[in-house]
Order: C-alpha cells, then sequence, then structure tokens
C-alpha cells in the first residue's frame, strides 16, 4: 500500500482531463535529455581514455629502468644491458625486459626538410616480447640488419619515403665537438609501422642497439624496457628492481630513499631509476581527467536547468491545489506531510527523467558508429579526422561509476527543486486557503 503523500503526488502529476500534464512532461523530457547527453559524454571520453592507455601500452613497457654510468662516467654498454634483462627476467612479477637505448637524431631524405624524430636502437628478439611494433608493421617487415630501420607512417609520409629507400641520419654528437668530424650514416627504411597515435608514428624510430650505440658514440639513453604480470600494478613491481637492483651497483656509501605509495619507503644505493607507463605519461591522463570532469561540471547544467521547470511545474500544483492543500491542514496533516507530497512529485519526475535518460543514452551510444558514419557520408562532417586520431569509429566504454554518478547527481538535484514549493505549500495557512469557499 502506497504512503499517502506519495498517493496524493501520483494523482497531482495526472491532471483529471488529460492522462499527463503538459508542463510536466517538459520538465521530465529536460531531465531526459541532460542524462542521456551525460551519459554519452562521460562514455566517449572514458573511451578515448581506455584507448590512448592500450596505444601507449602497444609502443612501451609497463616499467622503464635506466642503469647508472659505469666508474668512468659512460654510459652502460649494449653488453651490460643484455647482462640486465637476463636478471630481470628472474625478478618476481616480471614477464619479459628489453634494452634499449634512444637518442634525438636528425633525419632527412635527399633535399627534403629535416625532421628530429627519437631513433631508438633496440634489441629485435627481445623488442618483440615487450612492445607490438614488430607486429603493426603495414609495410615491408621488421628488419633491422644490416642499417635497417623501420619508421611509422606519419614520418614516412612527412618525408616522402617507401620501404628501401634510405636516410641520412645524423647524430647530435656530431655538433657538439668542433674537433671531430662526423659523416652521416644511411639507414635503409626496411619497415613502416603504424601504432594509431602521431606521437609514435610521428616521433619514432627503431634501428639496432648495437650499432646505434656506436653512431652515437655514449651521448644516447641507455635502459631496459619491463613488462609485468599486471600494468595496473607495475609500480610495485618497479619498488622491486629498484630495491632489489642496489645489491648489482658497487657500494659508495651513499643511500637514496624511495617512497612507497603506501607511506612506507625504502633505502637503496644511488644510481637506479625506474618509472611506470602511467608516470611517464601522467600529463596525457591527467589531462583526460581534467576534460572529463569538466565536461561533467559543464553538462549538469542541462539538468539544473530542467529542475527550474520541476520548480514551475510545483509552483503551479501548489496554486491550483490551494484549496486541497487548505482542507488537508484543517483535517490535521502537519506540513511535513504536505512537504512530502511536493518532494515525492519532484523525486518521481527525476526518477522518470533519469530512467529514460539512461536509455536513450545507453541506445544512443550503441548507434553512435551508425550515426557518426551518416554523418561523414550525408553530411560530409568529419567529426573523426582519421589523420587526428587514426580511427575509424567512435571508442565507448560506459562504467557503473560513471552512471551511479550521474543518476545520483540528477536525483539530488531534482529532488532539492523541489524544496521551494514544498516549502510554500507547507506554509500556508488554512483559513486563507478555505476563506472563499
Amino acid at each position: 500500500m502506497l504512503p499517502f503523500s506519495l498517493f496524493l503526488a501520483l494523482k497531482y502529476l495526472k491532471p483529471k482531463r488529460t492522462f499527463l500534464s503538459v508542463v510536466t512532461v517538459l520538465s521530465v523530457l529536460g531531465v531526459m535529455l541532460g542524462v542521456a547527453v551525460l551519459v554519452i559524454v562521460l562514455s566517449v571520453m572514458e573511451g578515448f581514455d581506455r584507448m590512448w592507455q592500450e596505444k601507449i601500452l602497444s609502443f612501451n613497457a609497463h616499467v622503464t629502468v635506466s642503469l647508472p654510468p659505469d666508474a668512468d662516467g659512460n654510459p652502460a654498454d649494449g653488453d651490460t644491458l643484455v647482462d640486465w634483462c637476463e636478471w630481470l627476467d628472474s625478478v618476481e612479477g616480471v614477464t619479459a625486459a628489453a634494452p634499449y637505448w634512444q637518442n634525438l637524431v636528425f633525419i632527412r631524405r635527399g633535399d627534403n626538410a629535416v625532421e628530429t624524430p627519437i631513433a631508438k636502437g633496440v634489441d629485435p628478439d627481445r623488442e618483440r616480447l615487450v612492445s607490438q611494433v614488430a607486429s603493426s608493421i603495414v609495410v615491408g617487415e621488421f628488419s633491422l640488419e644490416d642499417d635497417g630501420c623501420v619508421i611509422g607512417t606519419d614520418l614516412a609520409r612527412r618525408l616522402g619515403v617507401r620501404v628501401g629507400d634510405t636516410l641520412e641520419v645524423y647524430s647530435p654528437a656530431t655538433f657538439l665537438n668542433q674537433d671531430t668530424v662526423r659523416f652521416p650514416k644511411e639507414w635503409r627504411v626496411s619497415g613502416i609501422f603504424e601504432m594509431g597515435m602521431w606521437e609514435f608514428d610521428m616521433g619514432y624510430v627503431l634501428t639496432s642497439l648495437w650499432d646505434f650505440q656506436d653512431f652515437c658514440n655514449g651521448s644516447g639513453v641507455g635502459g631496459i624496457q619491463v613488462m609485468t604480470e599486471d600494468p595496473y600494478r607495475a609500480n610495485l613491481v618497479r619498488d622491486r628492481i629498484v630495491s632489489e637492483a642496489s645489491t648489482r651497483l658497487p657500494d659508495t656509501g651513499r643511500r637514496e630513499f624511495h617512497q612507497t605509495p603506501d607511506g612506507a619507503g625504502f633505502w637503496t644505493r644511488p644510481g637506479v631509476w625506474g618509472a611506470t607507463w602511467m608516470e611517464q605519461n601522467q600529463q596525457l591522463f591527467a589531462a583526460v581527467r581534467v576534460e572529463k570532469n569538466m565536461m561533467f561540471f559543464l553538462l549538469i547544467f542541462i539538468t539544473i536547468v530542467a529542475a527550474f521547470g520541476i520548480t514551475n511545474t510545483l509552483i503551479t500544483v501548489t496554486v491550483q491545489k490551494t484549496r486541497e492543500i487548505g482542507l488537508l491542514r484543517a483535517l490535521g496533516f502537519s506540513s511535513g506531510a504536505i512537504m512530502r507530497v511536493f518532494f515525492w512529485q519532484g523525486w518521481v519526475s527525476g526518477v522518470a527523467g533519469a530512467s529514460f535518460g539512461l536509455g536513450l543514452g545507453l541506445l544512443a551510444l550503441k548507434y553512435r558508429n551508425t550515426l557518426l558514419h551518416f554523418l561523414n557520408d550525408r553530411c560530409g562532417m568529419a567529426l573523426l579526422p582519421k589523420e587526428l586520431y587514426h580511427l575509424a569509429e567512435l571508442p565507448s566504454v560506459t562504467t557503473p561509476h560513471d552512471i551511479v554518478m550521474v543518476l545520483v547527481s540528477v536525483l539530488i538535484i531534482c529532488t532539492l527543486a523541489a524544496v521551494i514549493p514544498a516549502w510554500r505549500a507547507s506554509k500556508l495557512d488554512p483559513v486563507e486557503a478555505l476563506r472563499y469557499e
């Protein structure tokens, strides 16, 4: 059996002469559109966030470990990097490790403009275990022998090169020492990869680790890429690697303190540095998170505007039902009971709008790519430029957290929209309300 206040609220929502009040329907529609837009936007933003994570993990390893220089101040050589990889393979939580050596280089093709990508020297066999570059070759093959290299699609398009062409490569060391003349080296393009992210497809060239070390003459950056069992718990493996790696370094008496997420920490010998993929790309993830929060903050105003419609509807009802409210007060109904009637009206309108809005939002997300292709084909609107996003379809991930956040926020706003009408109705004097009856 329904409480009397809820029964009366439902009765007020349905006028005598029509099935539903037009004003109430418009208020519910406003809430519905607000919820639908919030669900769609938050789901698409979450989809882009997950997409960036997948693309970053397809090119980078979960943890990057940098080794200290030797006693003479020289960076670790190729043999040292390989030795550390063999040790890291035995560390708990590590599934694969691969050495790398990277540095900025100057590249040009013929008389074309000079490009400045990051050249990354890798071990071809181990690189296949820590990234998806080898499986992302779209033209040619992943071969780094005989001065071979692989480059991204955007860089190849900018340089105007194809598989088999040669590139002139200059090391920054060429310009650092005026007493030494260094000739450029020729690299042959053996393959072109496409990771689907402009930063990688335009900014990287992969070549042989050992040849690139000699070419840089020790001016590069050496380290090890580490794959873990769980990329979202990579910080635990990083802490374990840094802690255990201290025993492999010469003891100079100095110590460094490393803070852990749980508030504890540990001391190690200085030199070894490690960073997770989330730390290396925290700026990107922070930007996406801020954009998502800002979009929620801005779009929630659609629901707030719709809530004014609910307030207007309830004020109208209080005016129309003045005699009935006065009669209820005269029969002994308390102010709280009268207030609950209008709170129920606002809450029911909010629940109806939120429910229909959630359904509309999920339906729109299901057919989002059909609508996207329709607009692209019929209206000539490039809503998702392939040269920018490398996407054929719009990503979308709907999380329970976002759904709950939207529904709870909307229901709170719609309930608060009934405060003024409910307070006005509860303060109605029964004598004044029934004076002319």
